[in-house]
């Protein structure tokens, strides 16, 4: 039995707090919140769980195993360092970190003291993402040659982060998951219209070796919730609508070709393919859920989580390089590569 923290009541932090108290291998010992209400409230759902307003009374209660962090970004690496240093396998929300330094210290930490280490990037432990990585994999799709991504709905407005910090981890994570390689540059535009300083709608481009690129619009400042991503390949292109509660994913058996050899003009036609469209069947399963498994499993067998530290920190790597990019009018920003940091299977 893993005794188990969570700090953090506000928005994600019950659902966190929901998911591990129905897993049969875990304890919800503690919960953190600084608002007494939110204690309360908590206390009135599940009665045999502690309540503190003190984050040291987590870090310091030696049967605490594991802590869950589901704060503010800017708290994230502070707390997330005490309780590495107390000894505590760390879950922490995306993004990550406020910094790739940050980030890079608390991989160290965990490393040093053979932790686990892991990021909330739900969405990959989500039944859609787990297809889409199988039909890839399969090569149906034939060679990705770009991915669009549309995050959008009117707020939650953030006063500490903008949209593209908030919004965007989303994305990036599924494609690095699924496109399993780095972008080597990012662009990155946007603009400030409720709160100044803060972005609210931002576009930004990923670039890969391969010649592939990705584009990601977030927005707090639409009429419509928007959760797609299209993945066009050589073969065929794929539809995948989180809101829609049945069909998420759509495969379009679509493409268009290019003669490969012409005289004149008049010979050169594309060639346009329009097939059927197919819905593959899904299981129902609450990706929080098998995440929250997941990271326990993780402590247990001392195994590296999906979502670890280095796939935290090469979201949080992106996201500064599109904020220098933003900052720049979008001009294009190089990313290095990561290979300094060490992957040890216990981070």
């Amino acid at each position: 039995m893993i005794n188990v923290a969570v700090a953090g009541c506000g928005y994600w932090g019950p659902n966190l707090i929901r998911n591990l108290h129905s897993l049969s291998d875990c304890r919800v010992k503690s919960i953190c919140d600084l608002s007494t209400d939110r204690l309360t409230h908590m206390k009135s759902l599940y009665p045999a769980v502690q309540t503190t307003c003190r984050y040291d009374d987590i870090i310091n209660d030696p049967e605490i195993d594991a802590v869950v962090i589901a704060t503010p970004v800017r708290f994230h690496f502070e707390m997330a360092k005490h309780s590495l240093k107390a000894g505590k396998h760390t879950f922490l929300e995306k993004p990550m970190a406020s910094s790739v330094v940050q980030c890079e210290e608390l991989i160290e930490l965990a490393d040093e003291r053979n932790l686990t280490l892991m990021v909330g990037h739900t969405f990959l432990y989500s039944q859609p993402i787990q297809k889409i990585m199988e039909i890839i994999n399969s090569g149906e799709l034939g060679d990705i040659q770009y991915v669009s991504s549309r995050r959008l709905n009117l707020g939650l407005f953030q006063k500490d982060i903008n949209v593209a910090w908030d919004l965007a981890p989303h994305d990036i994570s599924i494609i690095l998951y699924l496109m399993k390689e780095d972008p080597v540059s990012v662009n990155c535009q946007g603009k400030a219209h409720i709160n100044r300083g803060i972005e609210d709608v931002t576009n930004i481009t990923l670039n890969f070796n391969n010649g592939g690129f990705a584009t990601i619009h977030s927005s707090w400042l639409d009429p419509n919730k928007v959760r797609e991503m299209t993945f066009v390949g050589t073969k065929k292109m794929l539809l995948y609508d989180d809101i829609e509660p049945m069909e998420k994913i759509k495969i379009y058996d679509k493409r268009v070709t290019v003669p490969p050899h012409y005289d004149t003009f008049a010979e050169f036609h594309y060639s346009y393919h329009y097939g059927d469209v197919h819905v593959p069947h899904l299981q129902q399963k609450e990706p929080l859920k098998v995440e929250c498994q997941h990271f326990l499993e993780c402590i247990e067998k001392k195994t590296r989580p999906d979502s670890s530290g280095i796939e935290g920190l090469k979201v949080v790597q992106i996201l500064e390089a599109a904020s220098i990019s933003l900052k720049n009018g979008g001009s294009r920003v190089e990313i290095p590569s990561r290979t300094a940091v060490r992957q040890s299977c216990a981070v």
